[in-house]
């Protein structure tokens, strides 16, 4: 019996078992994918509850060591008082009893006097001790809020133990533009102090003295052609920032100056050169290289490759080791200053800043 051809079909069961294979492959793919685009929509969660409430803890108890220390400083102050005044009712009843003719029994002898002034030296000292953690708590001796109270990242170290604020008071410092500052120069001083460069100026001196510690000491210094202290007959000598009236009337005094002349920071730099001890952080508000130095420039201009003169020229007369913290405000026509007063903030590891119109 002859055999019968079988038919060939491609469609054999080894051909559906592949592609069996190939279709559990993709949606076991597509599983997968799917699943981890699941978790990436669900980013983890954190209870920030506990840290909240730990934060607001610490707040409130240093709040409440400020108000303890405050109320203790005042029954102190109750207490001078009363005992300053015993002794003056004691004083007046030794007087009486001398005055009399006939001898009167003493009511307060010579040793009690002594007793109550050992009392009152004891509670000025706990009141002087009060008053210094107080100030811990509130270093601040001044108030000065920018434009809507904001606060810059700015990486200028604030602080220090003796601290030196040098701002210039050029004719520069009128405008940013070179014909601006000529056209400037010949309006009326109130116009002059009303520039908005100026009072940026001026803003940046208050905001630097308003973060002063209060057991620093401090000394501020103008320069235009010539340098000089702020605080009359100062120079060379610190001052106690605790004086706040005086630090007051210093600043008050700069904000009536009329930017003018030149820029000579050499003499600047002399005259803190001149403080003993040195300082341990130093502030430059300018706005560009110096124009004059330790020998008068008589040119009507003066070059670029001469403004770096002047300027290696001062920065010679620096003392080592002192931190210069510069705030470089615009000015026009000096393309090297920025590059300079970089370099000299990384050479005395201080800071760098050239702040936008606003600051601070």
């Amino acid at each position: 019996m002859p055999r019968s051809r079988r038919t060939f079909s491609v469609f054999t069961f080894a051909f559906l078992d592949v592609m069996c294979c190939g279709f559990g492959a993709v949606l076991l793919v597509f599983l997968i994918t799917r699943h981890q685009v699941n978790q990436d929509q669900h980013p983890p969660s954190y209870d920030l509850d506990a840290e909240i409430h730990q934060l607001q803890g610490e707040i409130g108890g240093a709040a409440r060591q400020t108000k303890d220390a405050q109320a203790k400083g005042g029954d102190v102050a109750a207490q001078l008082a009363a005992l300053r005044q015993r002794i003056v009712d004691a004083r007046g009843e030794l007087a009486e009893a001398q005055k009399g003719a006939t001898p009167q029994p003493l009511l307060v002898t010579a040793k009690d006097i002594e007793l109550l002034r050992a009392a009152v030296k004891k509670l000025e000292a706990e009141k002087h001790q009060l008053e210094s953690q107080l100030n811990e708590h509130s270093e601040a001796i001044r108030t000065f809020a920018g434009a809507g109270n904001r606060q810059y990242l700015t990486g200028i170290k604030l602080g220090g133990r003796r601290i030196v604020v040098i701002v210039a008071v050029s004719a520069s410092m009128l405008d940013s533009s070179i014909v601006n500052v000529v056209r400037k120069r010949n309006m009326d001083d109130a116009a002059k102090r009303r520039s908005e460069k100026w009072q940026q100026a001026l803003a940046v001196v208050d905001w630097i003295t308003a973060r002063f510690p209060a057991s620093c000491r401090y000394q501020l210094i103008a320069y235009d052609n010539t340098a000089h202290t702020l605080v009359p007959d100062s120079d060379g000598r610190w001052l106690d920032a605790g004086e706040v009236d005086t630090l007051n009337r210093a600043v008050a005094g700069l904000k009536q100056r009329v930017p003018d002349g030149g820029a000579n920071l050499a003499a600047a730099f002399q005259a803190v050169a001149r403080l003993s001890p040195l300082p341990d952080n130093v502030f430059l508000i300018t706005d560009k290289l110096p124009t004059q130095g330790l020998k008068p420039v008589t040119t009507p201009t003066v070059s670029g490759a001469k403004r770096l003169e002047l300027f290696e020229e001062a920065a010679a007369l620096l003392p080592p080791g002192v931190p210069v913290n510069t705030i470089l405000l615009p000015m026009e026509g000096d393309p090297h200053a920025a590059s300079a007063y970089w370099k000299i903030a990384m050479t005395t590891r201080g800071s760098f800043l050239t702040p936008s119109y606003d600051w601070p």
